[in-house]
């Protein structure tokens, strides 16, 4: 029987919940999975048997991110690292999984455990894109169309700055340094995307790189009172997640109550002001609130984006940091979606882009090509074939 550690980086829902939907599909009489978190959500472990382990997450790094600083400092991840192995000493796992979980670059091949990484394809090197221009402190200070022309010129420098802490702790342990944020994040022995293709085309791929597919998760929950309503055909699906601009929301709401669209919010915990006319819940089946929807406004993020695109649904994404930038930049550029920037977003805008998303049929042509080319992946299987080899 195979042991499987999965350490997770818990600073958003996604990179939990990925984790969970792997670990849950694996066969419990050929695996033995081990799980460790900063913390336990009973909505989101529930009906999972995995051993848990209690591991440290620093608590400011998604703030950190919102504000294009560097995420952790060489003292907190050596922390991670040091707490990683006594954890690897206890477990004496056979495989290591991680979701942005920076230090298992280091601690990982130092124990000698193979490891797995899941991230995104769209920050592979092999992505052909220009960096887009994420929110930062400088585009206040120079305007996003100045900041934009520097952007490209610092951001080699920025992705090494991004992974000298890491780079640092590899030397301090003799291992050979990765090089810049995108080498780190696409450091494993296997590095595994949750993408398709068809929305991250990449020129090329290593030998030990894969696309799963999405990896999708939503609450097993039952649905609000409301949700047997008669929407019709114009509704919209509404989450900004749980790292999304949730200031943005009551503009987003106003522009399309504007519009007359029925609208559904899923709030993930997060309060804000919303009229009597939205129906609201803490969470919802967003894949049928996807399918219920004529688009599905997010923070372009990749989590609810396929969802929508899964559905056969086009999206309307306000981006705010870069990974939400970069997701939501292939899904534009696959024709399926409009990418707002949060941090000038007006209500115009939001209605211009509903609008046009609900008028232009191209838009939904191509969320139901790429809806197509999702249906013929299951994530699940491919990760488990791929533990086989490892």
């Amino acid at each position: 029987m195979k042991r499987v550690l999965f350490v997770v980086e818990d600073i958003t829902l996604a990179q939990v919940v990925r984790l969970v939907k792997l670990a849950h599909a694996l066969p419990r009489d050929s695996y033995e999975v081990h799980f460790a978190s900063a913390h336990f959500e009973p909505l989101i472990f529930a009906g999972t048997s995995f051993v848990q382990h209690t591991i440290y997450t620093y608590e400011h790094a998604l703030r950190r991110l919102e504000r294009g600083q560097r995420l952790y400092s060489k003292g907190v991840l050596a922390r991670y690292v040091e707490e990683e192995l006594a954890l690897f000493h206890s477990v004496k796992p056979d495989v290591v999984v991680g979701d942005l979980r920076f230090s298992l670059t280091v601690s990982a091949p130092h124990a000698g455990i193979p490891y797995a990484a899941l991230i995104n394809a769209y920050w592979s090197r092999a992505m052909e894109r220009e960096w887009p221009l994420p929110e930062h402190p400088v585009v206040k200070l120079l305007g996003a169309r100045l900041a934009a022309q520097y952007f490209p010129k610092a951001m080699p420098r920025v992705l090494q700055w991004f992974a000298a802490p890491v780079n640092a702790l590899r030397k301090q342990y003799g291992l050979t340094p990765l090089g810049d944020l995108v080498d780190v994040l696409m450091s494993g022995d296997r590095v595994m995307f949750p993408d398709v293709p068809g929305i991250t085309p990449l020129a090329s791929t290593q030998a030990n790189e894969l696309f799963l597919g999405p990896v999708l998760w939503e609450p097993a929950l039952p649905p609000p009172d409301w949700w047997q309503r008669s929407l019709g055909a114009r509704a919209v699906y509404v989450t900004m997640g749980s790292s999304g601009r949730n200031d943005r929301l009551p503009m987003v709401l106003d522009a399309l109550t504007k519009l007359d669209l029925p609208t559904m919010v899923s709030t993930a915990g997060r309060s804000s002001s919303m009229g009597s006319h939205v129906m609201a819940a803490k969470y919802l089946p967003g894949s049928e609130a996807a399918r219920r929807s004529a688009f599905v406004v997010c923070n372009g993020g990749s989590s609810t984006g396929y969802q929508a695109l899964r559905e056969g649904k086009p999206v309307l994404g306000i981006a705010s940091n870069l990974d939400q930038y970069l997701a939501m930049t292939s899904v534009r550029d696959a024709g399926a979606g409009i990418l707002l920037r949060s941090d000038s977003l007006t209500a115009d805008a939001v209605h211009d882009a509903a609008t046009q998303l609900l008028e232009d049929d191209r838009y939904c042509q191509a969320a139901q090509r790429i809806a197509s080319e999702l249906a013929s992946y299951d994530a699940e299987a491919r990760f488990e074939s791929m533990l086989r080899t490892l």
